[in-house]
């Protein structure tokens, strides 16, 4: 644990602060000669690592059939509950697959637990990080704007099967 230094150990020039002010003008001035990493927005396009958390999708097989059986765990570990998801009934392997399933943009914090929690790897985190909304029912993503093919997500799907 450090030593707590009372004001009366200080010397004369301690207590005047001089050389704190001095050291951090020092860094100051060593910061503001070094080059800069501003990037020319949006001429300059900002491409994320595969860790990157953008905006949530739902992967869409090759076949085009989607990996979600909803199962409903995504909205329910959803801090702000953003997700909605319902369930419907079909004759394939699958027995189910989400009717419904939306996410409210506006609610998303981009955390990331639906994607851990999701036993099928249906629901990722795009590199999808460019979102502008006009009004609130742009921010509402039904299937046909989540849905994305599993070749534009293999990294990051790689990426989360190396990290669990």
């Amino acid at each position: 644990m450090a030593e707590r230094i009372r004001k009366e150990d200080l010397n004369f020039l301690e207590r005047l602060y001089i050389p704190e002010i001095v050291k951090g003008l020092a860094l100051t001035l060593k910061v503001m000669f070094k080059p800069k990493f501003t990037m020319e927005y949006p001429e300059v396009k900002f491409i994320p690592p595969s860790s990157y958390r953008g905006r949530p999708v739902l992967v869409m097989e090759e076949d085009g059939t989607e990996r979600c059986v909803a199962c409903g765990l995504c909205s329910r570990v959803c801090p702000p509950l953003a997700i909605q998801v319902q369930a419907a009934e079909t004759e394939s392997e699958k027995e189910r697959y989400p009717e419904k399933f939306e996410i409210n943009m506006i609610r998303c914090i981009f955390c990331g637990f639906c994607e851990e929690v999701c036993p099928e790897e249906a629901i990722v985190m795009s590199k999808d990080y460019e979102l502008a909304f006009t009004n609130r029912e742009d921010a509402l993503y039904g299937k046909e704007k989540l849905l994305v093919p599993v070749h534009q997500l293999q990294d990051r799907i790689d990426f989360l099967r190396n990290y669990k």
